[in-house]
């Protein structure tokens, strides 16, 4: 027979030892990947929206609605669907599933921390929890963001790209709408953006993806706000009560809802940056193009070898003088549809892993506590 000392399980063993920290990362990577599984088609319809405008060739007004391939959610599903099929639904899994992990893992731990050094290194913020949830999400999302971005710059790549436009009956009779490169994998991505590029691209639109921390500036804070208002308890304190899953799926979308509202047109000012294939010149550019065929009554040297958008001012004066303000809400609603159900699977995700490893651990604590 065990001793009452001897941890039931490897889990057990490692939740009782672990640090706080370490529970934060671990749940935070466990609800990240399970919303990356959950939402990943409709990441890739929003991708598609987001970035067409930037795939229609220099010479046609973009304003034309003619020259726009998606249009909403259900006719962009359909356009992937025929033209791709299920693979395509699922470009860039790959980079979305191995970004999520590092990303939440990151930011969980770094909100939690910062939540708790805040008030010691600046005393006047111990009145004013509202003030340290907001700097701590800008710190977490800083650093999540920073050391993802080439991962979210491949995904990105990824989904934007049409598998075989060329060769499927959807697009005989209409122009073709994909990026000028093509990649077969992931690796494939990573080393053609590397060799054609070089390590800059990688880093594209991080300016965009840094002003987005207004994003996370509002949902975690709104969310904690939110949570301990239904339930008198903060992110990541709850252990098992059942009746409090309401209260979190409450605050999930809620709090997801304020945060897309206000901060959108980011997403798609990076998105464009991220697409935008950087004017390297020289035949170890064209490399990388993969196949690429030249849109007809195009020039080489319009569309792939000129920059369209520099920085994020430009970028955004661009999209409205050539397509309007309402391209800056491209995908918007899908986003919403995606972003909603993501936050909230990974929030529930998060608490209910953090909950059952708290709970864990307390139990292994007793048995040793009696033990003694």
């Amino acid at each position: 027979m065990p001793s009452p000392r001897a941890p039931r399980s490897p889990l057990e063993a490692w939740a009782t030892n672990a640090t706080q920290g370490q529970l934060n990362a671990f749940s935070g990577a466990v609800g990240g990947f399970a919303s990356g599984i959950f939402t990943c088609p409709l990441d890739v319809i929003k991708i598609r929206l987001q970035a067409q405008g930037s795939l229609v060739p220099i010479r046609f007004a973009s304003r034309s609605r003619k020259h726009e391939l998606y249009r909403g959610l259900v006719q962009t599903a359909r356009v992937i669907w025929r033209g791709e099929g299920m693979r395509g639904m699922y470009r860039g899994m790959g980079p979305l599933l191995l970004g999520y992990l590092p990303t939440w893992a990151i930011w969980f731990t770094v909100y939690q921390h910062s939540k708790v050094t805040l008030p010691q290194a600046y005393p006047h913020l111990s009145s004013r929890p509202n003030a340290v949830n907001v700097l701590s999400s800008i710190a977490a999302g800083t650093a999540s963001t920073i050391v993802t971005n080439p991962i979210w710059t491949v995904k990105v790549r990824l989904m934007s790209q049409a598998y075989r436009p060329c060769r499927s009956r959807l697009f005989r009779k209409k122009r073709i709408y994909r990026p000028h490169w093509h990649y077969h994998s992931t690796l494939d991505a990573a080393y053609k953006m590397y060799m054609t590029e070089g390590v800059g691209a990688f880093y594209s639109g991080l300016g965009a993806a840094l002003l987005g921390l207004s994003h996370v500036a509002v949902q975690f804070p709104t969310y904690e706000y939110l949570k301990t208002k239904f339930t008198g308890k903060g992110m990541g304190a709850s252990r098992d009560d059942e009746a409090e899953w309401v209260s979190i799926l409450s605050a999930s979308v809620l709090s997801k809802i304020a945060a897309s509202g206000v901060t959108y047109p980011h997403e798609v000012i990076r998105t464009r940056l991220q697409t935008q294939r950087r004017p390297v010149l020289g035949a170890e550019f064209l490399e990388g193009l993969g196949g690429f065929t030249r849109l007809r009554g195009t020039h080489l040297s319009g569309m792939v070898l000129q920059a369209k958008y520099r920085g994020i001012v430009d970028t955004f004066h661009t999209i409205l003088r050539e397509e309007g303000w309402r391209a800056l809400y491209n995908g918007m609603g899908v986003n919403m549809a995606r972003s909603v159900p993501a936050a909230t699977v990974t929030m529930m995700s998060y608490e209910y892993v953090m909950s059952s490893l708290l709970r864990i651990k307390d139990d292994a604590n007793d048995r040793l506590g009696e033990v003694v």
